[in-house]
């Protein structure tokens, strides 16, 4: 078992900590839960439930919510939207692995 505490401000930084409840989570991103659920249920974004089954959001979920209200706004399918952002995040780790090894050598 780790040593590292669960709450408090070891988990400011840290940017999967299921920090936000879904009608903060909302809020901040200007959209309705229902958006929020209709991420979930695409599969993009799997929030933890708390001790009484609320969906908690962590701060990289946001942002994966955030970028799909943009693609949404600009007219894209929220299922096509999901698709782009997924790639998107392969890329990204791939980009990030890909120097790490340059790093390396």
């Amino acid at each position: 078992m780790s040593s590292t505490p669960t709450t408090g401000p070891a988990n400011f930084d840290d940017e999967d900590y299921p920090a936000f409840t879904m009608g903060r989570a909302a809020e901040m991103l200007g959209t309705t839960p229902g958006f929020l659920r209709s991420l979930d249920e695409a599969k993009l974004i799997t929030p933890q439930r708390s001790e009484g089954g609320h969906r908690r959001y962590s701060r990289y979920q946001l942002r994966l919510a955030a970028r799909a209200r943009e693609l949404v706004d600009q007219g894209t399918a929220l299922e096509a939207a999901c698709r782009i952002i997924i790639l998107e995040d392969q890329l990204a780790e791939a980009l990030r692995i890909n120097e790490e090894m340059r790093k390396q050598d």
